[in-house]
């Protein structure tokens, strides 16, 4: 309505142009229409002609926003505020970093809720006197993450420095890294044990060798670690389990039996075993502060009855041998009478019992003469304690410090001095023949700088990242200019490295970190300022002059990334956020992979269920804060055959002057864990590689002789053999094209035929070869694109199959729980191999094997069943071949039905195809030549393929 008085108006002024001015002389008097009037002065009229005024017409902002925001600091970590009071000078511990000698580098591992992180906590009470826990709950100090402590479980492993006494109160400077324990976080162990000297493994004494446990073992022997190891909460055998000091004994020794058996599983190495006789094993219980070995315990004798040679008498204190009462300080190998006791039972269980159980017992009325005895003094309030309490007060005096474990670290872990060789020469992709190899391995702090560092860690805001490593030679200061090697960088291929500036430097305590302005070779230390190039792991060394550097190996975990989610902004136009937020958690998980697929979704693959649900919440909270869509989880599948291809497959090239025939048949069982474990490395020569494969699987000589590659990558479980004889292919020529050739193999199996997936467990051989006189006709654009057909037919006509990962199931329940555990399993395809009770306790171990992609949700459903008394842990274990051929034409899926087992197969597939955006079905004529599926017909080979 307003435009057309407007438009009226206009006329208006057309018609009449002279008389318009007769009104002014009666102001007011005119009509004005509403519009027009004028109550405040303009703006122009206000400001002046020279201002720019914005009139904002309406209020756009919310009633939810406050006008002025107040500031939100985004924290996500619990900090100290100021450094707290330390028993030794900071300036001592920054003075020790100097004497490589005295520096321990070691990883806490052990099974969750073994009692790392409780360990550490008796540590930093030892050494900062104004750090105490509150008396209901754990301290935890190790856990910073807020969501580490909601949860109760570790999840990023955390490092921590301090200066530690052993039992001559000599004092040494400990890195020590405190790691999960729950198995879908292994990769943050191996990120600690790559830069640590040696494990110390955490064994609850009440639960015994358990999943992770046995996993850990392993992994630290094939990274050359000293291995030593500490039975953890030894209280529960006196108070929960209530064994008698006998029973208690077998146990232990039982524990320890067990590891050995484990160790020599698994090394070749005679000499490493455990055993608290040769010091390597000490007992603790971080509840109530005890920690002791054989050494420190008959140190305790001797410093109450003087006159003792401790050292002899802890030689004597594990085993059967006896004390003879009757003959003085004599051990006999034999009982002397009937009812004795064995050493460690009559002088290390017996008095611990009997002062848990005075504790326990009878707190006001012999406790107080015993403690005289002990020559323990406590006030009345201290006596007026709860039990719990009291006891860890009570034994923390008597135990004193955790010096028995500082002699373990010490005696049997090598210091970085004398660990660096070995180190160096498992890590180190260059060799150790040169200059810098000599300064690593000396530990020179005066070599050139070169730094390894294997985790990232964020601010406490969550903006940017620390990089945490080990400097192995040189030193490294604060604000020098440094060169950071990423994964992919080789002498030839440079482009992966970046030159950065170095910001502050820290020593780091979980919850404070020490500023320093240098860092010596054979210490860890957080750097700050070249977080943006490292993705991983990277190694860091100078920017000019040091030009022989080459990278430290990529972390090999061991356990595989199975499970994928696909992830998406819920608002499209946040996609760059959420992309940032992926590159973040990327840096921050050792074995996470993201990555997009052809058809545009983003996917990020983990080990397990906690695991990507940790990664989800700091992609929600830390890194991107935004609304992010999650598909349903699904696994990776592999793809493989069954029997030989049925006949030669062959493919010329586009310029019709080359062709390729092949076949492929299965690889001998075993074969590919090999490759992929490095068992067998193709970079070793022919002859040794030729023998390997006729030694331990039969292959003839010209076969082993010429192994081509593995595939899709140098650990790849695929192997190309040229199988063709000089007398009828020309063997210079086929060279000249090896290269095209590998290439087009190993892009065929890292995305295969029926899904794009890897394909796994394939031996392809290439029985005949033309190829082009001219090199003009033999390029890579003409052969690589061939070889990979050759190898997708050849495939396709071996019976393929599809398969799937296994995960390993380890429950602990209760015995009558056991049958529901059973119930609940088979109904996930899933079977158990073993169930046993655990020796000295009411629960047992159920072993089994469950498909990965039936495993979500497997752990609520178990709970349920079984009221929450069955806990379990799943981790991947293998491959196995899904039931059903996958090319089968006349399986119908019906949607929002489960299908029977052998329609799996095909259900996989074509879910899987479907997800990816491609077609259906696999159609063979797109890997066909004309000429081929000519061959095709005339053998009636056609069965049931789609051309």
């Amino acid at each position: 309505m307003t435009r057309c008085l407007q438009e009226v108006k206009m006329d208006d002024d057309d018609d009449e142009d002279e008389p318009a001015d007769q009104d002014d002389d009666h102001p007011g008097m005119e009509v004005v229409l509403h519009e027009d009037k004028k109550y405040y002065p303009t703006a122009e009229e206000v400001y002046g002609p020279e201002v720019e005024t914005i009139v904002q017409e309406e209020d756009t902002q919310p009633l939810t926003e406050p006008i002025i925001k107040p500031v939100r600091t985004k924290k996500f970590t619990l900090m100290e505020q100021e450094l707290p009071a330390t028993v030794y000078e900071m300036e001592f511990l920054a003075d020790l970093m100097d004497s490589p000698e005295l520096i321990r580098n070691i990883t806490l591992c052990g099974h969750l809720h073994h009692g790392k992180t409780c360990f550490v906590d008796c540590l930093i009470e030892q050494t900062h006197p104004e750090i105490r826990k509150r008396a209901d709950q754990d301290l935890r100090y190790t856990d910073i993450l807020f969501t580490e402590q909601e949860r109760g479980v570790g999840i990023k492993s955390t490092p921590v420095t301090m200066v530690l006494p052993d039992s001559r109160a000599k004092s040494y400077l400990f890195n020590i890294m405190d790691t999960p324990g729950h198995v879908n976080f292994s990769d943050e162990v191996t990120a600690g044990i790559r830069i640590s000297d040696g494990v110390v493994l955490f064994i609850d004494a009440a639960e015994g060798v358990m999943l992770n446990t046995e996993r850990l073992i392993k992994h630290a022997v094939q990274e050359k670690l000293a291995v030593t190891i500490c039975i953890n909460k030894i209280d529960r055998l006196i108070l929960e389990l209530k064994l008698p000091p006998t029973d208690a004994y077998y146990k232990l020794r039982h524990i320890v039996d067990e590891v050995n058996g484990l160790l020599s599983m698994y090394t070749t190495d005679e000499n490493l075993i455990v055993s608290p006789l040769l010091g390597n094993v000490c007992f603790a219980s971080s509840q109530y502060r005890i920690c002791f070995t054989l050494g420190s315990f008959a140190k305790i004798y001797s410093d109450t009855y003087g006159d003792i040679n401790y050292m002899e008498f802890s030689k004597r204190l594990w085993g059967d041998i006896y004390f003879n009462p009757k003959r003085k300080r004599k051990f006999t190998k034999k009982a002397p009478s009937s009812n004795s006791q064995r050493s460690f039972v009559e002088f290390v269980l017996e008095p611990l019992y009997k002062i848990l159980s005075q504790v326990v017992g009878d707190v006001d009325t012999s406790l107080p003469r015993v403690l005289d005895e002990l020559g323990i003094h406590l006030t009345k309030e201290e006596l007026k304690l709860n039990i719990r309490p009291l006891l860890r007060l009570v034994c923390s005096k008597f135990f004193g410090d955790f010096s028995g474990f500082v002699d373990m670290c010490v005696q049997h872990i090598p210091s970085p001095k004398d660990g660096a060789r070995n180190k160096i020469e498992h890590t180190y992709t260059g060799g150790l023949d040169s200059d810098l190899g000599e300064a690593m391995s000396e530990c020179d702090p005066d070599g050139p700088l070169m730094c390894h560092t294997t985790k990232m860690y964020s601010t406490e805001d969550g903006v940017q990242f620390h990089a945490f490593g080990r400097v192995l030679s040189g030193t490294i200061h604060a604000g020098q200019p440094v060169k950071v090697l990423g994964e992919n960088y080789t002498l030839e291929d440079e482009e992966d490295s970046q030159i950065c500036t170095v910001g502050r430097l820290w020593i780091s305590m979980a919850r404070y970190q020490i500023e320093v302005n240098r860092v010596p070779a054979g210490n860890w230390v957080l750097i700050e300022g070249c977080d943006q190039p490292i993705v991983k792991t990277a190694t860091i060394t100078e920017p000019r002059g040091n030009e022989e550097a080459q990278i430290f190996r990529p972390l090999k975990f061991n356990t595989a990334s199975v499970i994928k989610i696909a992830v998406e902004p819920v608002n499209p136009s946040e996609l760059p956020k959420m992309l940032d937020g992926l590159r973040k958690v990327n840096k921050s998980y050792p074995s996470l992979t993201t990555k997009v697929e052809e058809s545009g979704e983003h996917v990020i693959l983990g080990t397990g269920e906690l695991y990507l649900d940790c990664v989800m919440h700091d992609l929600r909270k830390m890194y991107s804060e935004i609304d992010i869509k999650v598909a349903d989880p699904v696994v990776t599948f592999c793809e493989t055959v069954v029997e030989t291809s049925s006949l030669k497959c062959f493919a010329e090239t586009p310029n019709k002057k080359n062709k390729i025939t092949m076949i492929a048949e299965p690889l001998e069982k075993g074969l590919a864990e090999d490759i992929e474990n490095e068992v067998v490395q193709i970079s070793w020569n022919r002859k040794k590689l030729g023998e390997f494969f006729q030694t331990k699987y039969d292959w003839d000589l010209l076969a082993a002789r010429s192994i081509w590659a593995f595939g899709p990558d140098a650990t790849g479980p695929n192997i190309l053999v040229d199988d063709t004889l000089p007398s009828e292919v020309d063997k210079a020529l086929l060279g000249s094209v090896k290269e095209s050739i590998v290439q087009g193999f190993q892009w065929g199996t890292r995305e295969g035929p029926l899904c794009d997936e890897p394909i796994r467990n394939v031996k392809f051989k290439i029985l005949d070869a033309v190829i082009a006189q001219e090199p003009l006709h033999r390029g890579g654009g003409q052969i690589i694109p061939t070889a990979r057909r050759v190898v997708y037919s050849a495939f396709l006509m071996a019976t393929p199959r599809l398969m799937e990962p296994y995960y390993f199931v380890e429950v602990q329940a209760p015995a009558d729980c056991v049958s529901a555990v059973y119930t609940v399993l088979a109904r996930r395809r899933g079977h158990v191999t073993q169930d046993a009770p655990i020796p000295g306790s009411p629960l047992y171990t159920i072993k089994a094997f469950i498909p990965a992609i039936d495993s979500f949700g497997f752990e609520t459903d178990l709970r349920t069943h079984t009221q929450g008394q069955a806990f379990s842990l799943s981790v991947f274990h293998h491959w196995q071949i899904v039931p059903g051929d996958p090319l089968d034409k006349s399986i119908v899926i019906r949607p929002l039905e489960p299908q029977p087992a052998p329609h799996l197969a095909r259900e996989f597939m074509i879910k899987t195809r479907r997800r990816k955006g491609l077609s259906e079905d696999v159609s063979i004529s797109k890997f066909f030549d004309d000429p081929m599926l000519l061959e095709l017909a005339k053998q009636d080979v056609v069965l049931n393929y789609p051309m």
